[in-house]
C-alpha cells in the first residue's frame, strides 16, 4: 500500500493527542506502530480508520485522499477491518452472525452469501465448529479470531489491529500472532499497533515510534528495534524489553 499521513493533529478538549504527524510510505504491507502508552498510536489508528476525525491534516491511501465528512466516511470504514483490544463482538449474537450480519446489514450481501462467506471464514480460522456460542462461551483468543475472521470477511483493502492481544494470556496471545502472522505471509496490507517487540520485528516492513503525541522515530525494525537513533525510543525499548 501507499499510505501518506499529512501533518494530523488531534485534541480532546485541552489535551493535545498527536501533534504533527507525518508518515510517508511508497510501499509497505506492514506498518508497527510502537511506544508508551497515552502516546497516541490508538488515536492515529482510528483516524486513519475513519472513526475519528483529525483536527488538521490529510491522509492518502494510494494516493486517494480520505474525506473525513461523513458520506464519505462511511464508504471508507467498508473499506477498512479492525480489530480492537476488547475484540467488540456482538454479545447477544452468535460467533457466525457476528460475521454474516454486517455483511449483510453493511456491505449488502444477500443472507445466503453472508452466511456462506461466514462459514468459510470461520472453518479457515478453526471457529466453525464454534459457529453457533455466543462470545462469552468462547475463549478471549477464540473471540479476537472471530474478530479478525469479521474484518477480514469484508475483503478489506486495509486492515488495523489496535493491540489485539493487549487483554490474552501468552497462549491466547500466540493464536492470535499467528493468525496475524498468515495475513503477512499472504501480502496483506495492515497497520498494528502492539508491544510484542519481537513479534513486531518479525512481521513489520516499517516500524513507527509515537510518543507525546508525536513520531519520534521511523524506519525498518532491525534499525528502530536494535539500533535507534532517539533518546526516546532506547529508553522505551530499555523499559518494555527489561524482563
Amino acid at each position: 500500500m501507499k499510505l501518506r499521513v499529512e501533518s494530523f493533529t488531534k485534541s480532546f478538549g485541552a489535551q493535545r493527542v498527536l501533534q504533527d504527524v507525518k508518515l510517508e510510505f511508497d510501499d509497505v504491507h506492514s506498518l508497527v506502530l510502537i511506544g508508551p502508552s497515552g502516546g497516541g498510536k490508538s488515536t492515529l489508528l482510528r483516524i486513519i480508520a475513519g472513526l475519528e476525525r483529525p483536527d488538521s491534516g490529510n491522509l492518502f491511501l494510494n494516493d486517494k485522499k480520505v474525506i473525513y465528512q461523513e458520506r464519505e466516511l462511511l464508504f471508507h470504514r467498508r473499506s477498512v477491518g479492525t480489530v480492537f483490544q476488547a475484540y467488540n463482538l456482538f454479545p447477544h449474537l452468535s460467533a457466525l452472525q457476528n460475521i454474516s450480519l454486517p455483511l449483510e446489514k453493511v456491505h449488502g450481501h444477500s443472507r445466503v452469501e453472508a452466511k456462506r462467506t461466514a462459514k468459510e471464514i470461520l472453518d479457515r480460522f478453526q471457529l466453525l465448529e464454534h459457529a453457533g456460542k455466543s462470545p462469552a462461551q468462547l475463549s478471549g483468543g477464540q473471540r479476537q479470531r472471530v474478530a479478525i475472521a469479521r474484518a477480514i470477511s469484508i475483503r478489506p483493502k486495509l486492515l488495523l489491529f489496535d493491540e489485539p492481544t493487549s487483554a490474552l494470556d501468552p497462549e491466547m496471545t500466540a493464536e492470535v500472532l499467528d493468525v496475524i502472522a498468515e495475513l503477512r505471509q499472504e501480502g496483506r496490507d495492515f497497520v498494528l499497533v502492539t508491544h510484542q517487540m519481537g513479534f513486531a520485528r518479525s512481521v513489520a516492513d516499517q516500524v513507527a515510534l509515537l510518543s507525546g503525541g508525536r513520531i519520534v522515530e521511523c524506519g525498518q525494525p532491525q534499525q528502530i528495534l536494535e539500533n535507534p537513533n532517539s533518546a526516546v525510543t532506547k529508553q522505551f525499548l530499555s523499559r518494555i524489553l527489561k524482563y
